[in-house]
């Protein structure tokens, strides 16, 4: 997976910096195809219903496949570059009282630093 990130050189800048931890977002394969066919993910029916894309920090994505893809397949981890989503990015708390980034509007695939296959999961 994504290990500290790749390095970005800051329009103006004269050194490199870290570029910030992704979020993530795991779906099924077919709907992360759709988005890249239209340029951006609008969610799935819990993040429609609930008004906010769920994505994950890199430490609660064994978590959120436990809870929410247990047994399921073709699934694909997103990794987004939370800078490119500007004020749309909101960490609230949710399970457990943890703080979860919510994105409040589609996901643009230019934002998408990476998509890595997932294998099942148990």
């Amino acid at each position: 997976m994504f290990k500290g990130g790749p390095l970005r050189l800051w329009r103006g800048a004269t050194t490199v910096a870290p570029m910030p931890d992704p979020v993530f977002k795991i779906c099924p394969r077919s709907e992360w195809a759709t988005a890249e066919a239209a340029g951006a993910y609008t969610g799935n029916p819990d993040d429609l219903r609930d008004g906010f894309i769920h994505l994950s920090a890199r430490d609660q994505i064994a978590g959120t496949l436990a809870k929410h893809y247990a047994g399921k397949r073709d699934l694909v981890l997103v990794a987004v570059d939370p800078e490119a989503l500007g004020d749309a990015l909101r960490w609230e708390p949710s399970r457990g009282g943890a703080l979860f980034p919510h994105l409040y509007g589609p996901l643009p695939v230019s934002a998408v630093i990476g998509v890595t296959d997932l294998e099942a999961c148990p």
